[in-house]
């Protein structure tokens, strides 16, 4: 947990800089909305990367974080920009299991 929570932040952090200062700025607050999706799917990602979760449990927590952060972003910025986070969640979870796919232990944790 503690280390989810590490990347969670890292994650927010990496992104957000990366967005602000070198990707083009749209906003501190929007950029920091994507990072957070960013770091939020690294952080969730790593935490279910674990046996203790069944694949449906991982699944309605992927989701219910995802429909978090579809709900907060569209009640903040709108729905045209809840939207881009929710891509971003979803195309990075899909990745880490991808690269973890790859690996004898199907898991980045061990």
């Amino acid at each position: 947990m503690q280390r989810a929570l590490l990347y969670f932040f890292a994650g927010t952090l990496i992104s957000f800089l990366l967005n602000y200062f070198i990707l083009g700025s749209q906003g501190w607050k929007l950029d920091f909305f994507y990072g957070l999706s960013f770091g939020l799917a690294w952080g969730t990602a790593y935490f279910l990367d674990d046996a203790k979760f069944t694949l449906p449990q991982k699944f309605l927590i992927s989701f219910l974080a995802m429909a978090v952060l579809g709900v907060a972003g569209t009640f903040v910025f709108g729905l045209e920009y809840a939207v881009p986070a929710i891509i971003k969640f979803s195309m990075l979870f899909v990745a880490y299991y991808l690269i973890a796919s790859f690996k004898a232990s199907k898991s980045l944790r061990s």
